[in-house]
């Protein structure tokens, strides 16, 4: 009898071992990577093709319609063709309907052009067009930078200074911050490569160096740190050498899927939902977003090198009877209270890292992180390969 019952705890404790591996494999899904997506545009699609009355209404209506549509002027109403309006009416129930994108996914390009596919489909069904392709996810790391680095910078040097050392301490910011520093240089600079080359620095950087180099604070009277933390955007090559109007620099934007998705998410994240100014979301996705436009059309950049306002490169005379409509615009950026909350927030929270005594190194930090929701570091999940591991040396050694 006792042979007969030992195997118990055994399968007992492999039972057990097992379930924790689905909930871990589970938990992995909240990384915001092409396949975990809670609705990728690519996935949305694969599966509106296997269906073929979804197939039909995107393949063979919605894409070529989304091109026969005419464009308005503001006091006209868009010429829409009935099989266009069919066709949205179809695939209203879809799953494309509620897909979306990741910033830093794979075949991003691919995924906006599926979404803002659909999203033509989405206005002519009397949806709101003003929404984010992104995935409403936050997805911060913690500070990880070794902060006995800091003891080695010189001491009394401007904090934009110290942040630019930082990231030339890091091997992978440092070689994106040259790609696009010497894109952006020289009096032959191609504006169009000099754009590409900040949006993949902002892009692949790790987001708290990226934000650091952008986002460092100065002292009052600064000039020099203004001046450095103001040529992050490189302004002399990224911005237009003849300002904009600012309309038709949006007008330029909508042309474009990725400058398109970067302004719908600025202002899903980035603007205030009553009078009181509440915002409509929290700092984080806010200052994501505001960065997400950096290397586009509609690039923000600090207005001078004595303060923190923000603004983009373009006016509003000329706009006639659109004057209110453009001065709302250019009011969005230089008089957003949500997005110059968030970089005074930001700021404040990177001069502290240069002001505490660093005897206690990463713990610090992380219990500073903790207290805060905002900068709460994400909780670890172990991926496919640490479960089997330790379920192998588990069954092994049992």
């Amino acid at each position: 009898m006792a042979c007969l019952s030992s195997p118990r705890p055994l399968q007992t404790g492999v039972l057990l071992l097992l379930l924790l591996l689905l909930l871990l494999l589970r938990a992995g899904d909240t990384f915001p990577t092409e396949g975990r997506l809670m609705n990728s545009c690519i996935q949305a699609k694969k599966k509106c093709q296997a269906n073929p009355t979804c197939n039909a209404a995107y393949q063979h209506h919605l894409y070529s319609c989304i091109y026969s549509i005419s464009t308005p002027s503001p006091s006209e109403q868009p010429s829409v063709p009935a099989e266009c309006l069919e066709a949205a009416q179809q695939l209203r129930n879809s799953s494309l309907m509620g897909c979306s994108c990741h910033r830093r996914m794979k075949n991003q390009a691919t995924c906006l052009d599926i979404y803002w596919t659909v999203h033509h489909a989405r206005s002519l069904g009397d949806y709101e067009l003003d929404v984010s392709p992104y995935e409403d996810t936050v997805t911060s790391k913690p500070w990880k930078t070794d902060l006995r680095k800091l003891n080695v910078l010189k001491p009394g040097s401007d904090l934009c200074l110290k942040f630019a050392m930082l990231c030339t301490l890091n091997d992978k910011c440092d070689r994106l911050r040259k790609a696009y520093g010497e894109a952006c240089s020289g009096p032959r600079c191609q504006r169009h490569i000099c754009l590409e080359q900040l949006r993949t620095f902002f892009e692949k950087a790790a987001e708290h160096r990226a934000q650091g180099l952008l986002l460092c604070p100065c002292s009052q009277g600064d000039r020099g740190c203004g001046e450095r933390r103001r040529n992050t955007i490189a302004p002399s090559c990224a911005l237009p050498s003849a300002v904009p109007n600012c309309l038709e620099l949006r007008r330029t934007c909508l042309s474009d899927p990725l400058c398109r998705s970067r302004l719908a998410d600025f202002q899903t994240h980035c603007h205030p939902v009553d009078v009181l100014r509440t915002c409509a979301t929290e700092q984080s996705r806010c200052l994501r977003a505001y960065m997400g436009l950096i290397g586009t059309a509609m690039t923000p950049n600090f207005v001078s090198n004595i303060n923190t306002s923000v603004a983009l490169s373009c006016t509003c005379r000329g706009s006639g009877n659109l004057q209110e409509e453009c001065e709302r615009l250019e009011r969005s950026f230089s008089r957003n209270p949500c997005l110059m909350e968030a970089i005074a927030a930001k700021m404040h929270f990177h001069s502290q890292l240069f002001f505490q005594d660093w005897t206690d190194s990463t713990f610090s930090v992380m219990e500073r992180q903790n207290k805060n929701p905002a900068l709460r570091p994400q909780p670890w999940v172990p991926s496919l390969f640490s479960c089997t591991l330790i379920l192998t040396l588990f069954l092994r050694f049992w």
